[in-house]
């Protein structure tokens, strides 16, 4: 009995870490924190980079399925810095209501997306005029700056640039 009593006394003694092993751990947590942070903080980067490119390839179909609708004629009307969903061919930013179906021009842009669509020059004569060709360009702020770019005279995927390489958004 006494030996069980003894080794509860010498067990008592081995309890409990000692203040290196904790400094340890609060420093290995912290290099990981300093690695994890910045990686994190570029996927959230690149992921408002790709909602952006994403909104410009909706908004090319919009655009594109309008131009089946109407007449073989692009949206006639620039709409410039747009920063909410809206009909292109109204430049309306009022949402539809619920249940509703939304205009045949719709475009829907991600959070802190703006977006610009610029019309090609008009063909034909007045109230007959035609446009040919778009663009639309968009930016996300959360992102890296970079501006993505369809240019329907281009055809082709949309383009990138950084941010100051493209003035404004013209045919």
């Amino acid at each position: 009995m006494q030996e069980a009593i003894n080794r509860l006394r010498n067990k008592k003694d081995d309890e409990g870490f000692t203040l290196i092993e904790l400094l340890v751990v609060v420093v290995i947590i912290g290099v990981l924190v300093a690695i994890a942070v910045p990686v994190y903080l570029n996927y959230r980067k690149g992921a408002a980079d790709k909602s952006a490119q994403s909104d410009v390839r909706g908004a090319v179909s919009t655009i594109e399925q309008f131009y089946t609708d109407n007449g073989n004629t692009y949206p006639k009307t620039t709409r410039a810095g747009i920063e909410s969903s809206f009909d292109v061919s109204t430049g309306s930013t009022d949402t539809p209501a619920a249940g509703a179906a939304a205009p045949a021009g719709w475009i829907t842009l991600s959070d802190k997306t703006k977006m610009t669509y610029v019309a090609g020059p008009a063909t034909g004569t007045a109230p007959n005029t035609t446009v040919a060709t778009y663009k639309v360009c968009a930016v996300n702020a959360n992102g890296s700056e970079k501006l993505y770019v369809y240019d329907s005279a281009l055809g082709g995927s949309v383009k990138t640039y950084d941010k100051g390489k493209i003035a404004d958004c013209t045919p």
